[in-house]
This record gives structure tokens, sequence and C-alpha cells, in this order.
């Protein structure tokens, strides 16, 4: 395969059920390939654990470049430009100790009981309502946007609004719409609004944000830019938590023995979700890095300017790395999955996922260990246009 030559359109399936047949066919014969984006854009899709490894670490390929104007682009932008670089601005900010410490599960004592309680009362519901029910709207939706609303300080009862703007925010479209920026700062003014509540109200990192204001030394930062945190840590958290969570179920459904599995060792819900973690289809789109300088990548030189994708998916399915990767062993160790990225921009809140997945997958195994697919597998309908791979519905029985 001539990895010089445009050899597909990108991104690859939807489906978040089964791995995509270009995985291994890349990965063997063209581990750096072009390929051509939503945009029209041309980049360096890449897909060996090695190489991609190398994108995610090497500072020689810039996050916060991909938003520049002239650069090529995976898709249009649907969030203002400087939030890109999220945590950078995070940095450059002083806000790091107040993001990083909302973000630690080990700085709230009482966490991970909070989140055992709303997974039972979730599933106290879905009990409630009877089978057949849509785990999506039921449970991993209204679980994720809890722990986020209870890390970022806002109302749980505004939930609903949060998420519904997620839909949006995180649309993937080969031009600008109107409506992702009319989304973006309705969501901007929400928080802002949630900023200035009364003192004896605050909580979570909004609390922690608005006690900033009191301190001299951080005169600089605007209401705008503390809400803008809030805003971008709630989406991509909140987002992110939800759609592993339907595909790890959608996982286990299909493999009704790892079920019992879970129940009879549920002290190895920890590597069980790191290997879900690394099996998990759910990041439907490369993590884009552009090059700041000509580098060489395998046996291509990427040039200065040029953009890069990391298959997420085909890094963590690598022969070379994983042993059998086609079989979802709940007892891989060591797990070098690249589901949290990697390098400076590594996900600042893996612990807190990993924690949120526990919990869920805990609770639906242990009161629900006849769960199963209340529609064939091949009839769920999997989201387009999204950076997400997820079903729009994942119908349950038990």
């Amino acid at each position: 395969m001539d990895t010089g030559q445009l050899q597909l359109d990108f991104p690859l399936s939807r489906r978040g059920d089964v791995l995509p047949a270009e995985c291994a066919a890349l990965r063997e014969g063209a581990p750096v390939a072009r390929v051509r984006t939503l945009t029209g854009d041309h980049a360096w899709l890449v897909s060996s654990h090695g190489l991609a490894r190398q994108v995610l670490e090497d500072d020689r390929f810039g996050l916060k470049e991909t938003a520049s104007p002239e650069a090529p682009r995976q898709y249009a932008l649907t969030i203002p430009p400087e939030v890109v670089n999220n945590m950078g601005n995070i940095n450059s900010a002083g806000l790091r100790g107040a993001v990083m410490r909302s973000l630690n599960p080990r700085a709230d004592d009482g966490l991970r009981g909070w989140l055992r309680t709303r997974a039972d009362e979730l599933v106290e519901g879905l009990l409630a309502e009877g089978p057949p029910v849509d785990l999506r709207t039921a449970f991993a939706d209204p679980f994720s946007a809890a722990l986020h609303c209870k890390v970022i300080g806002v109302p749980f009862r505004d939930w609903r609004r949060l998420m519904s703007g997620l839909d949006i925010a995180f649309m993937t479209s080969a031009r600008p719409f109107d409506g992702a920026g009319l989304n973006w700062y309705k969501d901007l003014d929400y928080m802002v609004e949630q900023l200035n509540v009364p003192e004896a109200e605050r909580a979570g990192l909004l609390g922690r944000l608005a006690a900033l204001r009191e301190d001299e030394e951080s005169a600089h930062l605007t209401d705008e830019m503390l809400a803008t945190v809030a805003v971008s840590l709630f989406g991509a958290g909140a987002v992110s938590t939800s759609a592993f969570l339907l595909l790890a179920v959608v996982a286990l459904l299909q493999r009704p023995e790892l079920i019992e599995y879970l129940r009879e060792h549920p002290e190895r819900m920890g590597p069980a979700v790191d290997e879900l973690l690394r099996w998990n289809l759910s990041i439907g789109d490369g993590l884009p890095r552009l090059a700041l300088e000509d580098v060489k990548l395998g046996d291509v030189l990427v040039r200065k300017g040029e953009l890069v994708l990391v298959l997420v998916e085909g890094a963590n399915f690598d022969p070379e790395v994983f042993e059998d990767p086609d079989r979802l062993d709940l007892e891989r160790t060591p797990n070098p999955h690249l589901s949290f990225g990697g390098g400076r921009h590594f996900c600042p809140a893996s612990a807190l996922g990993r924690l949120h997945a526990e919990t869920a997958l805990t609770a639906l195994v242990t009161r629900l260990p006849r769960m199963r697919l209340a529609v064939p597998a091949e009839q769920l309908v999997w989201r387009t246009g999204f950076i997400k791979r997820l079903p729009e519905r994942l119908p349950v029985l038990w």
C-alpha cells in the first residue's frame, strides 16, 4: 500500500460494536496513510500503537495549533478556537490547581459512596419502569450528568438542558453552522450565572473558581474565562463517560459470561474497565495534532503544517502490543491502551472516568444480571456526524 497516495475518506464506520475492517489493513500496510477529512482537507492517519504514541508524546505535534485559521481541518469547529487547547489555557491562566483538585476523586472522600447511591437510585428507576428500557436516557446519560454536575458545581435539576447542548457542541460537520455558536454562548451564559450564585450555594469547581476572584493575583480572570473552563470540562467529561459506558454495556451484553464473571469477581472491576477502555470504539474520530516542524514518522516525512490523526482503535488493537487483541480479556494486564490519549494532553480526568465506569457497571451487573439487548444488535441505530460513536438508544431487557 502506497502511504503517499490518498487511500480513503475519514472518519471510518460509525458503528460502535464492530471494529472497522480498515484498521488492520492500515496498520499492516500503511501505518501512516493519507486520508481526506470531512472538510476535504488531507491528513496523515496513524494506526499503529508505536507511531500513535510517538505522535501523542512528541511536542513537535501540537494540539492548539489545529484550531488556527490556516490549518487543515478534521471538521469545522463548533466551539471557539481558543477552547481547543483547554488544559493549556487552564495552565496559563493559573487555574490548574482548582481544576485538578475538582477532577481528582481522592479529593472528595464521599464521592465514591455518593456515586454508588446515584447508580442504585437509577437502577431502582429502571426496575420500577420495567423492561424494555432505553439504557441511554434512563441510566447512562443521567448518571454521567450527575457526576459532572457535582464536579462542576451546578444543580442536577438542569442536567437535561446541559446534556442536550452536547448534541450540538460535539457535532462533526464539513462546514460551520449558526447553531454551534449560539449553543456555546447559551451554555457559557448559564455557567456565568452559576458562578455568581450566593456564596453559600457555591460548590465544586465553580465554587473554587469563584473564590479565586478574591485573590489579587487573579484580577486578570474574567467570569467568561472561568465559565469557559466549566463549560468545556462538563461537555468533554459528560459526553465521553456516557458514550464509553454505553459501548462497554454493548460489549458485555454480547458476552453474558463476562457479566457473570464480573458478578462473581467484583474485585476485578478495575482491570475489566481498563480492558473495556481498550476495546471501546467510542472515540469516533482520530485524535488531531498539527506538525510544528518536519518530522519523520515511520517511513513518512510529515511536513510542517500537516494534520496528523491518531486512530485510537488501530493502536488499541495492535497485535504487536496486545496479545490476541480481538479477544475481550477482562484480566489483561498490563494494558497500555491509548483511550485517554497520551503525552501532555493525557486526559486529566482519567481517574474520575474509571470511578464512574466501575460504579456504573458494578450496579448494572449486580442488580440486572440477566440484562440483555431488547432488539437485535444489527437494529441499533448509530449516530452519524458526531465526535463519539454511540447508539441513539440502547433498549435492554432483564
